[in-house]
Order: C-alpha cells, then structure tokens, then sequence
C-alpha cells in the first residue's frame, strides 16, 4: 500500500487530502494518480465511492492555471452527481484561485453563461453542455482534460450521441479519463475511437466483503413492506437507503413510512430541481434516517455514514444492484445490504447471482409474522397492479448451497445452487 507522498502529487494537495482526513489512498487511486498526472488517457474501472473523483481531481488542480479560459470538463450522468463533483474538487482545489462550476438543465441557463465566461473547470450533464454548446456560450479549444465520470450510466441513459460530439468540440491533444463501474463493449468502442493508447485500471471488486454483509429475505408481496418497517425500526444503526425501482413505487413506500412515523424523505426523477437538491441536504446533515429512492436520482452520490441498503425492489441490472450496495461499508466502515424478495424478484436476483459469482448472501428467515403483522401498513401499492410473471413459489437455495445457507459460494460436491424448479 503507498501513500499519497509517492504518487507525485503537489505539496497542496497533500495538504487539501489530509485536511479531508483522508490519509491512505484507495484502489482507483493508488493505481490510477501516476498515470493522471503524467498526462496519460486512463479508463477505470471502480464503483461508486471507491475515491475515483479525487482521483481525477488531482490531475485536473495540478494542470488548471487560473484566468485562462475553460482547460476541464467533467461529464456526469446526473445534476446531483454534478453538484457533488463540483463541491469535491472545490475542496481539493483549496489555496488555488480556480473557478469550478456545475452546470445543467432544470435551471435558468442565462446564470450559467455568465459563469461560463470566468471558469476554468466545468462539471457538466451533457444534455445541458451540448445545448451550451449549439448556442456558442462556451469555449472549448483551451480544453486539455476530458473526464467522463460513471460513463456506463450516461451510455444507459441514452448520451451516446451527446457525448460523442461533446467530445470532438474538445481539442484531439487532450487528455481523456474514464471512470466507470463496468466496462461494457460500448465504452470500450469509445475508448477505442477517441482516446490515446489508455492504460486501464481495474478496481472493480472495492468492497471489502469482510465490512459489507447481504442477506435475503423471502417474504410475500403483501407483507413486503410491513418487513421493511421491522428492519428499520430493529436494526438500523446509520442513515439507511431504500431503493425501488420506480417512481411511484418509491412515492407508495415513502408515504407509508411517514404514515407510521419513520423519518423518511424520497428522491426520483419526477422532482423538481429544487426538491431534489432540498432532499438531497436534508439527508446529508442526517435530519431524516431514512432516503428512499430510483437509481437514476441516487446514482453516484456521496453519502456519509450509510449503514443499510434496502432494496425494496431488486434491479434487472447488475450493474445497477452493485452501485446500490457501493453506497454503505465506505472508508472502513461496516454496512449491510437487505434484499427484499417476493416471487417477481427472483429472477432479477439469480441474474445478479450469476453476473457476480464472488457474492456470497446469506438468507434470513423472516420475523416471526406476529412481529411483522403488528404494523400496521396498507400494501396494497397501485404501483403492483402491473401484470407480474407467474414465477412458482418456493424459491429457496439447494441444501448446502452457501456458506450460510444463502445465495453464492459452493456446496461440498463443488456445484453451484440453483433454483428450486
């Protein structure tokens, strides 16, 4: 394990770092600084909060020479993710007179272009960078690093096309970076068309799975949520995460968990720009317990002192189950992800099973349903009166199939469980 003192960064920024209480380097960063700041194009692979924005943050302070126009652009999938980016290599950027803006849609743009006109650093979604970009209100050709920060969520999203010609407005003697939690064919397309002989880093394994615990629980539909309440009252030690996989899903298990007085506060894509940075806050100074939210609104953000993920709903994407559970067991700390499993979630759960074989989760027998009943909760949600698949029940792991009787691992004649069929 090196320091930050071998990877060739400025006496400031060390400075900046321990002032953060950040002491050793992870990973993403241990691996990836040397190259960055040698100017070298870098592609890695890590997921959400493995360090990788400090990790392009020092390259980036360490070039940036203040009053000369526009030299980085950061692309984030999402404006939370954008704020918070913002904010870190402000933070890094402590002694060095550098102007550092987030800009994206949602917001009046004319603010924007007179900040635009002073920066030196550009945290961008791209929808908002290329509709600058069309209307001549920002100045490219002194750009010499090009960040595209969790670059398989954008490519999800849709900004394939945006990000292309964002990144031919850039000068071609730039320096690219991409981070990403997988390496799908399509960023490896782009890396191939648009980047300099890249040198790839892989940190994707970050958690350390002595520090995060999964467990299971079968339970049925209409007692998903009463379960859900138990654990949060029984268990929970730090802020805790609920994910769904919908909007209306995640307003149904918000607006129970405030009918039975959980201090709880929801975040989707059908908020406004206000209400979501408003929520966003609220749960970072810890004035609810609990968040309750989609992917594409938690996507990336940085949260301190999460102890649980609850996934309410399991994601048809892998990649998306692995940046849920990358938001607890940070910095040492210990964390738990609870996945919830009703029949129609089985599927998606054996997906993720398969997908990341080094899992190991353990299944929990439910409360005794007299502890659960007592709560008192509707589930009747009119966001599962969809049509399900007719998934057979008695979903359980082969006998032996686990450490623990769980999902992963292997049982003693070396097979993998499978379903129950």
């Amino acid at each position: 394990m090196k320091v930050f003192e071998q990877l060739g960064i400025s006496h400031q920024l060390l400075a900046n770092i321990k002032q953060q209480g950040i002491e050793t380097p992870t990973q993403i960063q241990e691996e990836s600084i040397p190259h960055i700041m040698n100017g070298k194009d870098v592609i890695g692979e890590s997921a959400t909060g493995s360090g990788k924005t400090l990790a392009f943050g020092c390259g980036i302070i360490d070039t940036a020479v203040p009053r000369k126009g526009i030299q980085t652009i950061i692309l984030s999938p999402t404006r939370e993710l954008a704020e918070q980016v913002k904010d870190s290599i402000r933070q890094l950027a402590t002694g060095k007179k550098l102007n550092v803006i987030a800009i994206y849609g949602g917001v009046s743009i004319e603010p924007q272009i007179q900040e635009l006109r002073r920066a030196e650093v550009v945290v961008a979604t791209p929808g908002r960078l290329l509709d600058h970009l069309s209307r001549r209100t920002i100045n490219t050709s002194n750009v010499n690093i090009l960040v595209l920060d969790e670059a398989d969520r954008m490519l999800e999203m849709g900004f394939i096309e945006d990000v292309e010609q964002i990144i031919r407005a850039c000068p071609r003697n730039r320096q690219t970076l991409v981070f990403s939690a997988t390496l799908a064919p399509r960023i490896k397309d782009l890396a191939n068309k648009y980047m300099n002989n890249p040198v790839k880093i892989s940190a994707r394994n970050q958690v350390d799975p002595s520090k995060l615990k999964q467990v299971y629980y079968n339970i049925q539909k209409n007692m998903k949520l009463s379960l859900l309440m138990h654990l949060l009252q029984s268990e929970k030690e730090g802020l805790a995460m609920v994910f769904c996989n919908t909007r209306k899903t995640t307003d149904f298990v918000y607006q129970n968990l405030k009918a039975n007085k959980i201090n709880a506060i929801a975040i989707h894509g059908g908020l406004t720009q206000s209400k979501r940075t408003k929520t966003i806050g609220m749960f970072n100074q810890a004035k609810a317990g609990v968040l309750v939210c989609t992917d594409v609104a938690a996507r990336g953000l940085h949260i301190d002192n999460v102890s649980h993920i609850f996934n309410y709903e399991i994601p048809k994407d892998s990649n998306d189950y692995v940046h849920r559970i990358g938001r607890t067991a940070r910095a040492g700390e210990k964390g738990k992800a609870v996945n919830l499993l009703c029949d129609y979630d089985h599927d998606n759960f054996s997906r993720i099973l398969r997908d990341y074989r080094e899992f190991n989760v353990e299944n929990i027998k439910s409360p005794f349903l007299k502890q659960v009943a007592a709560i008192r909760v509707d589930d009747r949600s009119r966001s599962d009166n969809r049509r399900r698949p007719q998934v057979r029940s008695g979903f359980r792991p082969r006998r032996g199939a686990g450490r623990h009787g769980g999902y992963g691992g292997q049982s003693r004649s070396g097979q993998r469980f499978r379903r129950d069929r």
